[in-house]
């Protein structure tokens, strides 16, 4: 097996890539590559492993011998999977490897959110404690998550992570149903249409791909159905939700907060609704809830097992 990983960076330095250099026999790294170093990188390699650089048709017409492609991820939307399957490319990605950090961190955004944590903290630093005629500040409502309802839409390894983690706080749990996704009882959970969701949620949290059906799953008419003091939790896809909907609802308090992890623009070199200053109560992170090292070596892990069972 001759193998190229074209954006060894995106795993970090930290991380032990020996499993997969054992599978392969050897594996050339380059930490990243721009589109038009792709081509002439992959030539004459039968077994390409990529995160995020985009595989198209044009590449498998000029590289024959390419065989495998091993997607250092889950999500598969940088590779074109028709043309792979034309020129007889198996396409591996990785899954069920970030369930602990990915559900970390989302728990992390909803209590973050609910108890006002960074507001608090801000108000402490700019002298407000000392300032205060008792001992105490309460100048932002705290949500007690016990008692309170998790709407989980996308149900499969993260969401149920992150359904038992809410649990052990407490709270009970109901399930969305995606476009075209059947409703009924999941893991004893209920799963009822998106619809009659909404308005039941005091935290939304959302686990599912972007694809032609969610993108802008949650929009200004889904905002409207919420709580208006609802969380709405996003550390899936950028796309699920349309951002600028969302920015308007915080400024007017249609929800109460938000917590991302993911922007539909990534990094967001061309700015970003969210963005803007003047928006309350939002927290967002840079798509870093699935990157403990943990986490990130058993992508590693995974992949070499992958590969080993097409060697």
């Amino acid at each position: 097996m001759k193998a190229v990983f074209l954006d060894a960076t995106t795993l970090g330095n930290d991380v032990d890539f020996a499993p997969i250099e054992r599978v392969t026999g050897g594996l050339v790294k380059h930490g990243a590559t721009a589109p038009e170093q792709v081509a002439e990188r992959i030539r004459g390699f039968d077994t390409v492993l990529v995160n995020k650089v985009v595989l198209g048709r044009e590449h498998f017409e000029h590289s024959p011998e390419l065989k495998t492609i091993a997607v250092v991820a889950t999500g598969l939307n940088n590779i074109d999977l028709n043309a792979a399957k034309d020129h007889g490319i198996q396409v591996l990605n990785v899954t069920n490897y970030g369930r602990s950090t990915v559900a970390q961190h989302t728990m992390a955004l909803i209590l973050a959110l609910a108890t006002r944590l960074l507001d608090y903290d801000r108000d402490v630093r700019a002298g407000r404690w000392a300032q205060s005629d008792m001992f105490c500040l309460m100048n932002h409502p705290i949500m007690e998550l016990e008692g309170r309802t998790l709407g989980i839409v996308g149900y499969g390894d993260l969401g149920q992570g992150v359904a038992e983690r809410a649990k052990a706080f407490g709270m009970k749990i109901l399930l969305g149903a995606r476009p075209g996704q059947a409703t009924g009882k999941v893991d004893g959970y209920s799963r009822i249409p998106l619809d009659e969701l909404l308005p039941q949620v005091d935290v939304l949290s959302l686990h599912c791909l972007l694809t032609d059906e969610t993108r802008n799953l949650i929009g200004a008419r889904e905002l409207q159905m919420m709580k208006p003091d609802a969380l709405l939790i996003n550390t899936s896809r950028g796309g699920l939700v349309d951002e600028g909907a969302l920015a308007n609802a915080l400024r007017e308090g249609i929800i109460r907060g938000a917590g991302f992890d993911v922007l539909t623009e990534e990094p967001p070199r061309n700015g970003n609704a969210l963005l803007a200053e003047d928006i309350p109560n939002l927290i967002i992170t840079p798509h870093s809830a699935w990157a403990s090292r943990e986490a990130r070596q058993r992508i590693v892990d995974i992949t070499a097992h992958n590969l080993a069972s097409v060697s």
